[in-house]
Formats: C-alpha cells, sequence, structure tokens
C-alpha cells in the first residue's frame, strides 16, 4: 500500500501572507507610498481570499495609481513567485515523510503559472524534492 501526503500550498508549505507583505513593502516603496500603505494592503489582501480581481481594482482606486487593474495583478502575478518561501523546518519534513516511503504531493487552488512559479522557485517541484534538501 503506497502512502500518500497531500498539502496546500499557500500558508501550509510556504508562507503566502509573508510573501504578500514582502510584495506590498515592494510596491509601496516603488510607488512612494508610506508603511501605513502596507498596513493597508495586507489588510485588503484578506490573507489571500479576497478575488485578485477585486483586491487590484481597490488598489488602483485606493492609491490612485495610473493604469489598467490588470496591468497591477500581472506584475503581481510575475513577482510573488520569488517572494515564496519554504521554512527549512517544512522541507525537512517533507524529507522525513519520503524519506519512510511516503509519497507528496501539493494541492492548491492559485493560478497554475503563479503557484507552479511558487513550487519551482522554493525548490518543491519534483526534480529538487527528491534530491537531499
Amino acid at each position: 500500500m503506497t502512502r500518500l501526503a497531500l498539502f496546500d500550498l499557500d500558508n501550509t508549505l510556504v508562507d503566502r501572507d509573508e510573501a504578500f507583505r514582502r510584495w506590498a513593502e515592494e510596491f509601496a516603496n516603488d510607488h512612494g507610498l508610506d508603511a501605513e500603505a502596507v498596513k493597508r494592503l495586507v489588510a485588503l489582501d484578506e490573507h489571500g481570499y479576497l478575488p485578485r480581481e477585486t483586491l487590484f481594482a481597490h488598489i488602483r482606486e485606493d492609491f490612485g495609481i495610473d493604469g489598467p487593474a490588470e496591468d497591477l495583478w500581472g506584475a503581481y502575478r510575475r513577482r510573488m513567485p520569488h517572494l515564496a518561501r519554504c521554512p527549512q523546518e517544512v522541507r525537512d519534513g517533507l524529507t522525513r515523510l519520503r524519506t519512510a516511503g511516503w509519497r507528496v504531493a501539493i494541492v492548491t487552488n492559485g493560478h497554475a503559472d503563479n503557484q507552479l512559479g511558487k513550487i519551482r522557485s522554493t525548490g518543491l517541484d519534483g526534480d529538487r524534492a527528491r534530491r537531499p534538501l
């Protein structure tokens, strides 16, 4: 019998909220916004539950950002995978499971390009995951 462990990606394997906070800090810095803006961005995000179309429409309006909300969202999606981190203790736990004969899989409901980017940038992809972490 094969043992299978399924893990959610965001806020389980990677600290998605921390990655969003880092993005918010970069965004605020790039647009000349202050620390209060970072707090507002984090609050607007609702831990990722607010639909992204709605979030970026709010960001555009609240902060007077020129250009379409879709452009903001696109820039966010390109940047977020590079901000995601997988804590070492999580990586160690996955290694222990694999060593004990478990198959490990990631389940996520985000946009494929963004989620695959996070998986690859954190080393959680299949090729790297099979090597010692």
